[in-house]
């Protein structure tokens, strides 16, 4: 039996360490073969050696110009390692070569989708699954890439062809489908799409289930806890954590890093922006690490301006990413994502910091190991919820929520330039669409007819959500044309626009977060109903530090 061959019956057999000795033998031999640097590639990937598997495949690929599966397996690993644009090269190269190559066009989409190129994606999806209709992970990476290219109704029927042909682990692409219906207002199949959600949950069928998606569901602080866990360790289970960094000494500032994705025109920026400028500069030394996009405008530069350094991390991998921090001698590190859109907690994972802290951006515990603890306030996260959360609570005296005291409100717009009435009550919430379930649009409902003159002012989303919303109004005895739907406009705009309002109404078990520091700041006050998760009772924080705590009632009834 020759080396080479010998090597890869090893490998087979799971007995990977001696493969790699027999394959570094023939290379020894025959160092201008290109398929004994494929077997040895085949054989470190066996062992968890990305990189260096990375580099034999692109020696066999330089060895081997149309062997199709040496860029592939390449480009396979150079995404794993976070080198996108590596990656790219070597797949395209492959399909190139072999365009019948499905798991090319998978990995190449899932590039795209790295880089936030949506339609890319999607077309690389679906050239997999012209070659593979069946292939469910392939309608599952389609319905993403749908998802994250603002095409929310073309997602639906790919992630339900996805769960129709089964998925190892059916939590994630449910979860998705589940969100998407809501963001749409599709709420016929809603609840038992739901109800199939927190079973998986409950039962620990799942690590999949994204933990902010679940806490739509008011399922309880235990399963919250229980989701978040297993999907903290899914999500960083190939991290290993950096050796204990040494005490630097004693040091006349303490050093804070900040990471987010959010230092742009975004919700975190603005309550966030003047707190990082107050910062007391004799005491702590702040450093701003963003992993999202530059979009140039004022926000971007104004946070740029605030921090002592900003580092862009955008364009590292979550291991570069991490060793950045960790050289900065970063004492402290907040995560202000926690588990939303664009979060990386594989970063944080990779315990760069030796206090690691999570605060802001996600109401609820990350339910992760490599977190110290949750920034929160007594309302939002009372100490007897210590029990369902993986990090310590540490309580910021009255709110946990900063804001901008310099944010302009622009002039105050006429009803009619608004689409409201001139008379009767104006009752508002511009939450996302999502948050807004049918049991409490009902009770909205019950309200309008009630109250004759008045109307429901809500956010334009997408125009079938605000169909939707609009037929299910006419189901329940409303008049469709009783709902006006704001569009988006700049900030100032925005926020002088709440002061025709009489009254914000707040959703649940997801609250208003923004939104209601948003309404506040504008003078229009708020009603909620605090339940029992953080993400239910920011409202009443809120409420309570702007002195009108008899605004958060006990129950939907009150």
């Amino acid at each position: 039996v020759s080396r080479p061959a010998f090597g890869e019956a090893l490998r087979r057999q799971g007995r990977a360490a001696e493969a790699e000795a027999h394959h570094r033998a023939a290379l020894s031999w025959l160092p201008g073969f290109g398929g004994n640097h494929f077997n040895l590639g085949l054989t470190l990937q066996a062992l968890g050696r990305a990189a260096e598997a990375a580099d034999a495949y692109g020696e066999a690929a330089r060895l081997m110009p149309r062997f199709a599966p040496a860029p592939c397996n390449q480009g396979v690993l150079l995404r794993a390692l976070g080198r996108l644009e590596a990656a790219e090269a070597a797949l395209r190269r492959a399909v190139a070569l072999d365009p019948m190559l499905v798991p090319g066009w998978l990995n190449l989409g899932a590039v795209a989708q790295g880089q936030g190129r949506g339609e890319m994606a999607v077309a690389c999806y679906r050239n997999a699954l012209a070659l593979r209709p069946d292939l469910a992970e392939a309608h599952a990476n389609l319905g993403l890439a749908l998802k994250e290219a603002g095409r929310p109704v073309d997602s639906l029927p790919a992630f339900e062809r996805a769960l129709a042909l089964g998925l190892p682990d059916t939590g994630g692409i449910l979860a998705q489908l589940v969100q998407q219906m809501r963001h749409l207002c599709r709420w016929d199949g809603l609840a038992e799409r739901s109800a199939q959600m927190t079973a998986l949950v409950r039962s620990g069928a799942t690590r999949q289930v994204h933990p902010w998606i679940f806490l739509g569901e008011g399922a309880g602080p235990a399963a919250e806890l229980a989701c978040a866990r297993r999907y903290a360790d899914w999500r960083t289970q190939a991290v290993a954590p950096m050796p204990v960094c040494r005490d630097p000494g004693p040091r006349s500032r303490l050093r804070i890093g900040y990471l987010s994705a959010d230092y742009h025109e975004h919700a975190t920026a603005a309550l966030i922006a003047d707190l990082i400028e107050r910062h007391d500069r004799g005491r702590v030394e702040v450093v701003g690490y963003s992993h999202g996009p530059d979009d140039g405008g004022p926000m971007r530069r104004r946070l740029g301006a605030a921090f002592d350094r900003f580092v862009d991390l955008a364009a590292h991998s979550h291991a570069e990413a991490a060793s950045r921090i960790r050289e900065d001698g970063v004492d402290i590190l907040v995560d202000l994502k926690g588990h939303t859109q664009h979060a990386r907690p594989e970063i944080a994972a990779h315990r760069p910091a030796p206090v690691q802290a999570q605060w802001l951006g996600y109401p609820g515990t990350m339910g992760a190991g490599f977190i110290d603890y949750v920034i929160g306030d007594p309302l939002v996260t009372p100490l007897d919820r210590q029990p369902f959360y993986a990090e310590r609570i540490v309580q910021l005296p009255v709110c946990y929520q900063p804001n901008d005291r310099s944010r302009p409100i622009g002039p105050t717009p006429t009803r009619a330039a608004c689409g409201l009435p001139e008379r009767g009550m104006v009752f508002c919430c511009f939450n996302a669409a999502y948050k807004i379930t049918p049991a409490l649009f009902g009770l909205w409902c019950r309200l309008l007819g009630a109250e004759p003159d008045s109307v429901l002012w809500l956010l334009d989303s997408h125009p079938e959500a605000s169909a939707n919303l609009r037929r299910e109004a006419a189901r329940r005895g409303v008049a469709p044309e009783r709902l006006v739907f704001a569009p988006r406009r700049p900030p100032a705009e925005h926020l002088a626009r709440h002061r025709l309002a009489d009254l914000f109404l707040d959703t649940t078990p997801v609250g208003a977060h923004t939104t209601a520091s948003d309404a506040l700041w504008a003078g229009l006050p708020v009603l909620t109903v605090p339940g029992e998760g953080f993400a239910s009772r920011v409202g009443a924080s809120l409420l309570r530090a702007a002195g009108l705590p008899e605004l958060a009632v006990r129950s939907l009834a009150d």
